[in-house]
This record gives C-alpha cells, sequence and structure tokens, in this order.
C-alpha cells in the first residue's frame, strides 16, 4: 500500500513512520508538512492511504482533501475533538487522536484495510465545513496551482451548471461546486442569493435599479449588473 503522511509536526511523523515499520507491505511515498505540499504530492504520487492532519498552516486537512482529484483512504490525525471525531467512524474512516498509542494506530490501519473512500468522505467533508464557522476564503484549483480567495474580496458568484465562476478583484475563478452547496458554506450576513444563478456580496453593491416593473437589477460598485428575482429582493430588503 502506497501510504502519505501529512503534518506539521516533525514528532507526529516520526510516530507514524515508526509504526508503519511493522508492515512490510507499506512503502511511505512521501511526508509533507503543510497542505500546499500535500496537494503537490497527492497528485504526483497518487497515494492509496493518507495520514491527514486536520490543524495545519497555510491550508488544514478540510481544505487539502476538497482539493483532491482522486481521494484515498483517510486516517485522519488531530490534538482536538472539537470536529466530532467521533462521527468519523459513522463514515467508514478514522481517526487518531493525538496522542496515539501502537494499537490503536493499529486499529485504524485495520479499518483503513476494510473501508474504500468515496460518499461517505464527501459527506464528511461537508458536514465539517458546516459544522465550523463560515468561509472565510474559497479555495479553486487550477491544474498545480491553488488559488485562495478571500470572501472578503469575492464581489459575486454565478452558477454554471455543477460549476461556480467567482467573480473576485477584477479576475474570474471556476470551481467543481454548486452555487447551492456553496451557498451553505458562506456567511448569510454577507452574501445573499438574488438569483437562482447569482450570489451577491452585500458589501460590494451600489444601488438597485428598476427596469421594468417589479423587475430589478442589482448595480455593483465596478459597475456590473445582475437580475434579482423577487426572492431574492426580498432578502435584499433585509439589508437595505
Amino acid at each position: 500500500m502506497r501510504v502519505m503522511i501529512v503534518d506539521d509536526e516533525d514528532l507526529a511523523r516520526a510516530v507514524i513512520r515508526e509504526y508503519l515499520g511493522a508492515y512490510p507491505g507499506t512503502e511511505i511515498v512521501a511526508e509533507c508538512a503543510d497542505g500546499f505540499d500535500a496537494v503537490r504530492a497527492a497528485a504526483e504520487k497518487r497515494p492509496e492511504l493518507l495520514f491527514l492532519d486536520i490543524q495545519m498552516p497555510k491550508l488544514n486537512g478540510f481544505e487539502v482533501l476538497e482539493l483532491l482529484e482522486e481521494r484515498p483512504k483517510i486516517i485522519f490525525v488531530t490534538a482536538y475533538d472539537e470536529y466530532a471525531v467521533r462521527a468519523f467512524d459513522v463514515h467508514a474512516v478514522d481517526y487518531l487522536l493525538k496522542p496515539f498509542s501502537r494499537e490503536r494506530f493499529d486499529e485504524a490501519m485495520r479499518r483503513a484495510g476494510e473501508g474504500a473512500p468515496g460518499e461517505a468522505l464527501d459527506r464528511l467533508v461537508r458536514e465539517a465545513h458546516l459544522r465550523g464557522k463560515p468561509l472565510e476564503r474559497i479555495l479553486v484549483r487550477d491544474g498545480a496551482h491553488v488559488h485562495v480567495i478571500p470572501v472578503a474580496q469575492v464581489e459575486h458568484i454565478d452558477a454554471q451548471d455543477d460549476y461556480v465562476m467567482i467573480h473576485a478583484s477584477g479576475k474570474k475563478y471556476i470551481k467543481l461546486e454548486t452555487l447551492a452547496a456553496l451557498e451553505e458554506t458562506l456567511d448569510p450576513k454577507r452574501f445573499v442569493r438574488i438569483h437562482r444563478s447569482h450570489i451577491l456580496n452585500i458589501e460590494k453593491l451600489a444601488r438597485l435599479e428598476t427596469y421594468a416593473k417589479e423587475s430589478r437589477i442589482a448595480v455593483l460598485a465596478g459597475g456590473t449588473k445582475l437580475p434579482v428575482s423577487r426572492a431574492g429582493y426580498e432578502k435584499l430588503r433585509e439589508f437595505l
């Protein structure tokens, strides 16, 4: 089994490396100390099993998972249980709560041998986002590059089938995610679904214009105009 270890703590990586020594059928193909390196290494090395820390600089573990094109089996590693780690068992993935024993490590390896990545892990990532605070940044993968977009810079977001087009600081970014799914993770005090195809950052709104009976358009500070549905206008009224 091809294994990759991602943890910003040298000691934690060393412990996992030592415990893996008892498994002659495993090969450590990469070790990474931050999320950006992990995304690049996973694309290149294609591990079958990933030991993934949750609390890391630059990108956390859930953000790394969001950016992976291919999902290996995952064993989460964390020093905190604030992410409701007990729920991981239900989703056919495992976790190691630091500090962990060799016996607990062996149990995780057994479960990794039985389990498989899939929709359950996708649901876990989504639920982790929803349990946390509203997104403070949006991650967009562009080939080997990762764009980190602070939500404060986002002007509006448009639906394009299963993708969204994010407009931020005069640039456009395509992300594989539905508008409804992204809306769930955004701060409702800042972002408003003004139309079935558009989400608006209320801070970027310059004015509303009426162009027909009960039909309105939102004019952004930069001059962009977006249609506003009747339901979207009712939401906007709460901010105006």
